[in-house]
């Protein structure tokens, strides 16, 4: 069931939100200069996949998770973009090709090791990687391994169509900040 509302609603999503997307790319032209940002995550069983989402930091900003990268690599625009989560919504087509799910733990890097091993022990990575979930909308970010990871099992062993819709609209609402960046 949740698959198919994935597909259902990123189709619709990208359909009716390619005005709004064509012009953060315009705009994200203007801020770096390479408007998407695509990046190599953990996906469902281990798997890597390319995750695309509109670029919040600049060009030669390291590689690393967001807690990690510095606040002055971030953009005027990016923290527009980060703030709103606009910069999620490329993330629409990872979810129509079936790398990802609308609501589901929010994919890692390869090299975020502690919070690969924890998600592995508890099972995590038998579900798509989300868009949002338990954890974005209760402010818990990859700073926090251990938390995270058990979160992410809590909210896919509890997950139904109800919860789904709650973490969608909470998202949606601005509840939780995203990643922490220093």
């Amino acid at each position: 069931m949740m698959r198919f509302l994935d597909v259902v609603f990123s189709f619709l999503g990208l359909v009716f939100l390619w005005p709004v997307m064509a012009l953060l790319f315009v705009l994200g032209l203007f801020d770096t200069g390479a408007p998407l940002f695509k990046q190599v995550r953990v996906g469902r069983n281990k798997k890597p996949f390319t995750l695309v989402k509109f670029r919040t930091m600049k060009v030669d900003t390291a590689s690393v998770a967001s807690h990690l990268a510095s606040s002055s690599s971030i953009t005027k625009f990016g923290a527009f973009l980060r703030r709103t989560k606009l910069d999620e919504l490329p993330q629409l087509w990872n979810v129509l090709k079936g790398e990802m799910s609308l609501v589901g733990p929010r994919p890692g890097l390869f090299n975020q090791e502690e919070l690969t091993a924890e998600r592995d022990a508890l099972g995590v990575f038998a579900a798509r990687p989300g868009v949002t979930g338990l954890a974005q909308v209760s402010n818990i970010d990859m700073s926090t391994p251990a938390l995270l990871a058990q979160t992410d099992a809590q909210m896919m062993a509890a997950l139904t169509v109800k919860t789904y819709f709650k973490y969608i609209l909470m998202t949606v609402l601005g509840k939780g900040a995203g990643d922490r960046v220093i």
